[in-house]
């Protein structure tokens, strides 16, 4: 038995069209320059605060700050609920709670959304709790904050602990806690970024995550 912490975007749910919808909305209302479609893609998973200043150098404080009210503005009204869960991932989720793992959602969108995402898709009734980044997106922002509380909040074990997640931050926040990763292939990131950050196991569609946990398991005993 262990206990899971599933990212939210590209692992739980294919976000996509929301949040480039949202992006392309900022981009326009604070007169950014524009990206090519497939360069939105990198903005999913990882915080926008961090995200806005290496796409935009140009970006102040003030104006990143701005950027993600506007992100907000759209996202909070219209981006939101344009999302599907992936095909099996709510099978698999049976699965796990009948072996007896723990189920969480630690994720870099702010809590609000992330809770009424929660009650969108009716997941209370496989997460035991969700966790993500605070409202302000100022004071825990990064998958390594959001993960520590996590923990924190459901006094929980690292060691007993996985962090599952398609994006590099997902892997570096796991190892900054201390828990073990399982990268999923099936959302926004590559095999070799998730490689790259640390994933030694990869899982590449939902129905595959229990064997993979497994193979995880087995790692952490010989480790």
């Amino acid at each position: 038995m262990a206990t899971l912490f599933f990212d939210f975007d590209g692992t739980v749910a294919d976000s996509e069209a929301g949040i480039v919808a949202g992006l392309k909305y900022m981009v326009q209302d604070r007169g950014l320059r524009p990206l090519d479609n497939s360069a939105y893609v990198q903005f999913i998973g990882p915080a926008l605060v961090d995200m806005l200043p290496k796409v935009w150098p140009e970006l102040d404080d003030v104006e990143v700050k701005r950027a993600i009210d506007a992100f907000h503005h759209y996202y909070e009204e219209e981006g939101l609920y344009q999302a599907k869960l992936y095909p099996n991932f709510l099978d698999t989720m049976t699965e796990l709670k009948q072996q007896g793992d723990q189920l969480y959602i630690a994720s870099a969108k702010p809590e609000t959304m992330l809770h009424r995402l929660v009650k969108h898709f009716s997941l209370d009734q496989y997460f035991a709790g969700a966790y993500g980044a605070s409202d302000d997106e100022q004071t825990r922002v990064t998958k390594t904050d959001v993960l520590a509380y996590a923990l924190k909040a459901t006094q929980t074990d690292p060691a007993t602990s996985v962090m599952i997640g398609d994006r590099a931050n997902d892997m570096t926040g796991g190892l900054d806690n201390h828990v073990q990763l399982l990268g999923v292939t099936y959302g926004f990131g590559s095999a070799k970024e998730l490689q790259d950050a640390g994933a030694k196991v990869l899982a590449d569609k939902p129905e595959a995550i229990p064997e993979g946990l497994k193979k995880v398991a087995k790692l952490n005993a010989k480790s």
